[in-house]
């Protein structure tokens, strides 16, 4: 008799018979009624406000966007605003890099309450942060502002007291980005490159920075969206003077409160707007997940 061999024939991809078996998730109960409500809650919540918001800006009558672009005091309070959030960012992004770097790849005292501190700026509210920062740096009574006002440096009722506030309240958010990539991608590539002769800085241009090039971009989007929308710590230490440290966000105020609902709508406008193009960013960014879960 002649022995029969097993087929070493590659299975054939549309034979239902060699096709694994997939598990479909079956739909449960009241998953259309849970949908409704979730979209319900989030429209009222969110939603129905922000179509407020755009049409008393452009359909009350007059463009109120134009004609509260037009005026110096909003202009001035826009070009603060994102002046100092840009500073924000780039002090934060520099920051959040090198602090993250130093508690993933490193070990030392007091390691994890440095990790918990960091959380401590969006964990308070930012008015106390304003009032920590106005006894710290207060030119009368500050423990800090004082020898610096005896030199001629002014940090509260200023632009660096600004800049300083939108920066404390944005402080981790590229931090806590970048260290789970950090932790994810481990050491290897940096100890090899290390042990081909490399040096530190080759290091992290090369290899550590491409690696969390993403997680960074994440990072500065939410820290830029943060440092736009502060309103309580900048309102104590700026003194939201007119035309000198006004933000957007007190020019809403003041302008809400002198009657000129228009124009604070309209700032309001544009500042919902720079989050909604934040949030998209974010959702372009954010790996996609694996719809199978592997």
């Amino acid at each position: 008799m002649v022995e029969q061999t097993p087929s070493t024939r590659p299975p054939d991809i549309d034979d239902p018979a060699t096709v694994p078996v997939r598990r479909r998730r079956s739909v449960p109960p009241w998953a259309g009624v849970r949908l409704v409500v979730v979209i319900t809650y989030l429209f009222l919540l969110i939603g129905w406000p922000l179509l407020m918001i755009v049409q008393r800006t452009f359909f009350d009558g007059s463009n109120h966007l134009v004609s509260a672009l037009q005026n110096p005091s909003v202009q001035n309070a826009l070009l603060i605003t994102l002046s100092s959030s840009l500073w924000a960012v780039a002090l934060n992004t520099v920051f959040g890099i090198t602090l993250g770097i130093l508690l993933v790849r490193h070990e030392f005292p007091g390691k994890r309450l440095l990790s918990s501190f960091m959380d401590l700026p969006v964990s308070v509210s930012p008015i106390i942060v304003g009032l920590a920062l106005l006894l710290a740096y207060g030119p009368a009574h500050g423990w800090l502002g004082r020898p610096l006002a005896e030199i001629g440096i002014s940090v509260i009722f200023s632009y660096t007291g600004i800049v300083l506030a939108v920066t404390f309240v944005s402080l981790p958010l590229v931090l806590r980005a970048v260290v789970p990539v950090l932790q994810e991608i481990g050491d290897d590539q940096e100890t090899a490159a290390r042990s081909l002769g490399a040096s530190g800085r080759q290091v992290l241009w090369r290899i550590t920075l491409p690696a969390i090039k993403w997680a960074v971009a994440y990072g500065v989007v939410l820290t830029f969206a943060r440092a736009i929308g502060e309103f309580g710590a900048v309102l104590i230490v700026s003194g939201g003077i007119v035309n000198r440290t006004e933000t957007a966000t007190i020019a809403v105020q003041r302008l809400h409160q002198g009657f000129d609902t228009g124009s604070s709508y309209a700032i309001g406008f544009l500042l919902a707007l720079i989050a909604v193009a934040a949030l998209v960013i974010v959702m372009i960014l954010r790996p996609k997940e694996d719809p199978r879960g592997d």
